[in-house]
């Protein structure tokens, strides 16, 4: 049986739709890795907190619009960590392979103690400064990729760097350094 010509232009579309969001993800699917990894601390969910957030994003791609897609994406991967984090169980996953070493020339201790402080952070706060202080997103951007108000960006931010000020991991860098 003979496809349609009707069909023909929905390959088309789906085929561009395709090459766009893979073009999408090549470009800014490194910035969400790192977002996503700053959020929970472990490199595994990070990925797979990128890759379901993407999932749920992917028909959304031409609704939204590509100008406007990576606060999408953004939007729906911190609300999947927050229902993530919603769950009862999160223990350690026993491994035979032990994780990867430090990069060479890599500060791993100062990483390893921002890690720690901002994994003390309750998970809205750490969603906003990881937006705010690690993503450079403005107060607004990141209401908008929260869906919470500018005042709450201000206030959760503000009490997120009290926390992390008072921290013995923070503090203990900034003496240090001087």
């Amino acid at each position: 049986m003979e496809r349609s010509t009707v069909d023909e232009p929905a390959a088309a579309r789906r085929e561009q739709r395709a090459v766009t969001f893979e073009g999408f993800v090549a470009a800014r699917g490194d910035a969400l890795w790192r977002a996503a990894w700053l959020l929970n601390g472990d490199h595994q969910l990070a990925e797979d907190l990128v890759q379901t957030a993407l999932g749920k994003s992917w028909r959304a791609w031409d609704r939204v619009g590509p100008e406007a897609f990576e606060a999408y994406v953004r939007r729906a991967m911190f609300t999947t960590h927050a229902s993530w984090w919603r769950r009862k169980w999160r223990g350690e996953r026993p491994t035979a392979d032990l994780p990867e070493g430090p990069t060479p020339g890599a500060d791993s201790s100062a990483r390893l103690d921002l890690v720690i402080a901002l994994a003390a952070l309750p998970r809205g706060q750490r969603a906003v400064v990881v937006l705010r202080y690690f993503e450079d997103l403005t107060e607004r951007e990141t209401a908008d990729v929260l869906g919470i108000s500018v005042g709450t960006v201000k206030s959760q931010a503000s009490r997120a760097l009290r926390i992390l000020c008072s921290s013995p991991h923070v503090a203990r860098e900034e003496h240090a350094g001087g």
